[in-house]
């Protein structure tokens, strides 16, 4: 343990670094807390002083005082006069953290062989864990550092961090959402697709797969029967799967699934209709209209991806939902592709029967959407944040595609891709 003066010893406790992203004043106090907790440093010992810490990490002696100063106000650190800074004893009255224990293999617990869902046997992501360090990162559904509004972004999550707005989301929503954020997605992205819903026809989600997550515990079990396009979205086929359900897939073409080629037995039908995944054609007017109809005809329920919707062409088809008049679609959105992955924010539209028992399922599975992201996002919308970034997504997705498509014909000849109406990828065959 170390002793005052041994300032070598001090300083290699601290890790700084103006790149970090906290501020030099953040990562004292945190290094400070962990080696307090960590039992680093016991309660008769003096802190080094300010003067002398601050000359060993290159810093101000004002960083290192305020960082103090908020120590002793929270608690973890008393101010002796004349002798300095020491840990409150207070503090160690609580455990430490324990040692990592060598597992018993005699009787571990076989947790694969007492598992109901083999969950770790569906295929996982076809992504690295390091994909943004890569030269030429070829990974779609993810976000562009250099793209993100990060200016707005603060801005909003600022405002929602103001006293009376804290107060607004703190409290336990139980199954509820934040009205301002269903209102925002009512007001400023459903009607982009064409689709006029009420608020309770809305349900926000932890983005598209937790949507489809719930959509598929509430209304599938063992046996039932899932048309899906052939190609089709992976996690949405392991899902369903999980549910107990039986996949029929389906072929596609140029124009979209093949609707003629859908099982009249299907409970469900899975579709992409703006962007098929993952060939990003879109389904076309003719077999839209022909989906409806053998869905009422013979009694399914069609649940309509939005993949990368927000991201078509100035002209854009209307949504799959916005020509149901008879409640048998679900719309599944997300503001993964626009805003960002990590934010982790959907939105489920459907009658107000089927919402009313995704909100009661919801409450006892996760319960809302973490309140704070609800209201910042709320506020993100509708300070017109959003309309501006997806114009400038789209722009920059549609010079990235025709460069794309360029590079492809004169490297790649003897490939073709398809001819997409926007989003973030292209199909090669």
């Amino acid at each position: 343990m170390p002793q005052r003066n041994d300032t070598a010893i001090w300083s290699g406790l601290f890790r700084i670094s103006a790149e970090s992203g906290q501020t030099l004043q953040a990562q004292i106090r945190q290094a400070i807390v962990a080696a307090i907790l960590d039992r680093q440093i016991a309660a008769s010992m003096p802190l080094p002083s300010c003067r002398i810490l601050a000359e060993k990490l290159g810093v101000a002696r004002g960083t290192v005082v305020l960082a103090f100063q908020q120590l002793v106000d929270q608690g973890f650190l008393v101010a002796r006069e004349r002798r300095g800074h020491f840990v409150n004893p207070d503090v160690l009255a609580t455990p430490a953290k324990p040692h990592q224990k060598a597992p018993d293999q005699q009787n571990e617990i076989d947790w694969k062989a007492r598992r109901q869902i083999a969950a770790s046997d569906m295929p996982p992501p076809a992504k690295h864990d390091n994909w943004i360090k890569s030269s030429y990162p070829f990974v779609y559904g993810q976000f562009d550092p250099a793209l993100f509004p990060t200016a707005e972004w603060r801005e909003c999550n600022r405002m929602a961090l103001a006293v009376l707005e804290i107060r607004n989301w703190a409290s336990d929503m139980v199954d509820r959402d934040d009205p301002l954020l269903i209102e925002q997605i009512q007001a400023r992205l459903l009607p982009r697709r064409g689709i006029f819903a009420n608020p309770d026809e809305i349900i926000v989600t932890l983005g598209a797969q937790n949507a489809l997550y719930m959509l598929a515990s509430l209304l599938m079990t063992k046996g039932s029967k899932v048309a899906m396009e052939d190609p089709g979205y992976p996690d949405a086929r392991s899902i369903f799967r999980l549910a107990g359900a039986d996949i029929q897939p389906v072929p596609v073409d140029q124009s979209g699934i093949v609707t003629s080629s859908i099982p009249s037995d299907s409970g469900f039908v899975f579709v992409t209709p703006s962007h098929h995944c993952p060939t990003m054609v879109p389904l076309s007017a003719e077999r839209r209209q022909d989906l409806l109809a053998r869905a009422n005809r013979n009694n399914q329920i069609i649940i309509e991806d939005g993949y990368d919707s927000q991201l078509l062409d100035e002209a854009p088809q209307q949504a799959l939902k916005s020509l149901d008049r008879s409640g048998r679609v679900i719309y599944v959105g997300s503001m993964s592709k626009t805003l960002a992955p990590g934010l982790r924010l959907g939105y489920i539209v459907a009658s107000a029967g089927l919402i009313a028992e995704l909100r009661a399922l919801r409450r006892f599975m996760l319960r809302p959407p973490p309140a704070n992201n609800q209201r910042a996002v709320a506020l993100f919308l509708s300070l017109g944040h959003h309309e501006a970034l997806v114009r400038r997504l789209s722009a920059a997705f549609d010079e990235r595609r025709k460069r794309l498509v360029h590079a492809i014909s004169a490297f790649l000849p003897e490939w073709r891709s398809t001819d997409s109406a926007g989003g973030t990828s292209l199909w090669l065959e």
